[in-house]
């Protein structure tokens, strides 16, 4: 499958409004057998900011695709960097409470699995087990030319050793870890190659343009035909990696239930979509089935 680089999605006029009725997603949930499919917008009240949100970083940023990663050095420098950067303050990021409580609804026997779009660990981070990384995760690192995969935390440590007074102010953060600066404070940032080849080393999520392992879209495809019910929680779904899951759901007769504030591509085959911050909407459902959420798991 091939991610497609469809940046923006405009809502037809037809789409059903949003609901705040909390009743059909805990239905489903005490019902069992619930999958998950999460978004960025999961992850927003941890202080990582979404795409197409309000103040979504897609206002101001184009993210990094594969193409241009692989066909030029300077682009690569310009990722790394900024990369690096944002690295610093993505990997501080906590589970917030919408995580906490999908953890919940895990140990409480009531999901099936989770497949989650974003790169930050925050599912695991929670307490959540079985979790599919769809498009991969930023702890990662693997190298283009010989497939060695290391941690990210190695490699971050190597790029502060090439670039020791590499100390710029980003403008802001963006879901894929990716921070902004000028090209002026890009500078001469220095690239490190792979310790195992020499090659390239790219980060292990999947870029806009390139495609998702095949092996891993059949398992969540699997899943998605063993659930009892889909739900979606802060995706817009406007790219197709996601998207194709809940047409799937839909197309087997499966309820499909969505949380998030805006609008989604997958509004017209899901039951309700309820336009509630997750945090409080998740916590609440939690509530009203009788299981503790918790405090804040350490990553």
């Amino acid at each position: 499958m091939r991610m497609r680089p469809t940046l923006n999605w405009t809502p037809a006029e037809d789409l059903p409004p949003g609901s705040t009725d909390l009743e059909p997603v805990a239905d489903a949930l005490s019902a069992g057998g619930v999958l998950v499919l999460s978004g960025a917008g999961i992850s927003t009240e941890s202080g990582i900011p979404d795409y197409r949100g309000e103040g979504g970083s897609l206002s101001r940023h184009t993210p990094m695709t594969y193409q241009d990663f692989t066909a030029s050095a300077q682009a690569r420098r310009r990722y790394w960097a900024r990369s690096h950067l944002g690295w610093r303050t993505f990997g501080r990021a906590r589970p917030n409470a919408g995580h906490r409580a999908v953890a919940a609804f895990e140990r409480h026997g009531l999901l099936s699995g989770v497949i989650t779009q974003n790169v930050d660990g925050l599912h695991q981070a929670a307490g959540s087990e079985d979790v599919v990384e769809l498009h991969g995760s930023l702890a990662r690192v693997v190298c283009l030319s010989c497939g060695a995969l290391s941690p990210r935390r190695e490699l971050a440590r190597r790029l502060a050793e090439a670039n020791a007074d590499f100390e710029p102010v980003a403008a802001g953060i963006n879901p894929d870890g990716d921070a902004d600066l000028t090209d002026e404070q890009v500078g001469d940032f220095r690239v490190v190659p792979c310790t195992v080849c020499g090659g390239v080393l790219k980060p292990d999520v999947v870029f806009f343009g390139e495609a998702v392992p095949p092996r891993r879209v059949e398992h969540c495809r699997k899943l998605v035909g063993e659930a009892a019910s889909l739900l979606v929680l802060g995706s817009s779904l406007t790219v197709m990696s996601g998207l194709r899951f809940v047409r799937q759901a839909a197309q087997a007769g499966k309820p499909v239930l969505i949380v998030n504030r805006d609008p989604t591509r997958g509004d017209r085959h899901a039951l309700t979509r309820v336009a509630l911050p997750l945090g409080t909407a998740l916590t609440t459902v939690a509530g009203r089935l009788g299981i503790p959420v918790g405090g804040q798991a350490s990553a």
